[in-house]
């Protein structure tokens, strides 16, 4: 199947089990990188699933693309761009749409894939709009309550199922904001579960393993 041209640039992997309704996984890139980062494992995760790894639209130079600029403040520190931030919320939840209506995928099993910024993102997107999504697999990221929509504690999110994991050392995103994330899913009564490993700002071979069991229970 060729790729069709959408809203945000993307690669494929079809399902290896023929699905005229098959789960969808669109994976969600970190700061600075592209589609070919996460698409790099997409061959190890269960076969039914129909896999999209998307490009933010932002670019950066030299390369690599961002769902959102981070400036860096001498006094403050960085911080987030949250127009830039809701504005790809936005893109991405209007993704889903135009990929539910261009491929062979079931649009009430859409499992999201994050990694750092692509995880906060992710967070953003089930939170703003639980109806999109089924499952989140969020890595090295944490919820920015400031790019969620308005409202969002109302939602119904009886269906919404979480894992999340996080480096007890990682140096980009600090774990104490990693932690904040179970507190609040259970607050909102979302099914989850977090883990940590002794690694930095990256994905451990044991967290790897968790996220394939994770989904495989999800097809």
């Amino acid at each position: 199947m060729q790729t069709i041209d959408l809203s945000l640039f993307h690669k494929i992997r079809e399902p290896k089990i023929p699905s005229d309704k098959a789960p969808l996984l669109i994976m969600l890139h970190g700061y600075g990188s592209n589609e070919e980062d996460l698409f790099s494992f997409a061959e190890e995760l269960p076969g039914e699933f129909f896999i999209i790894s998307a490009r933010a639209p932002f670019p950066l130079q030299p390369y690599g693309h961002a769902w959102y600029a981070i400036h860096f403040d001498n006094m403050n520190g960085k911080f987030t761009d949250e127009v830039q931030a809701i504005a790809s919320r936005e893109k991405i939840a209007d993704f889903i749409d135009e990929v539910v209506a261009s491929y062979p995928v079931d649009g009430k099993d859409v499992t999201l894939v994050g990694f750092s910024q692509g995880c906060i993102l992710s967070f953003a997107v089930a939170l703003s709009y639980p109806e999109k999504v089924k499952n989140i697999v969020g890595l090295s990221g944490f919820i920015d309550r400031d790019i969620l929509k308005e409202g969002y504690e109302k939602k119904d999110f009886s269906h919404l199922s979480v894992y999340s994991s996080h480096g007890t050392v990682d140096q980009v995103i600090p774990v104490d904001w990693a932690r904040k994330t179970r507190p609040l899913l259970d607050e909102l009564g979302i099914a989850n579960s977090f883990s940590e490993f002794p690694v930095g700002h990256g994905v451990a071979p044991q967290n790897f393993t968790e996220i394939q069991k994770f989904l495989q229970k999800k097809v």
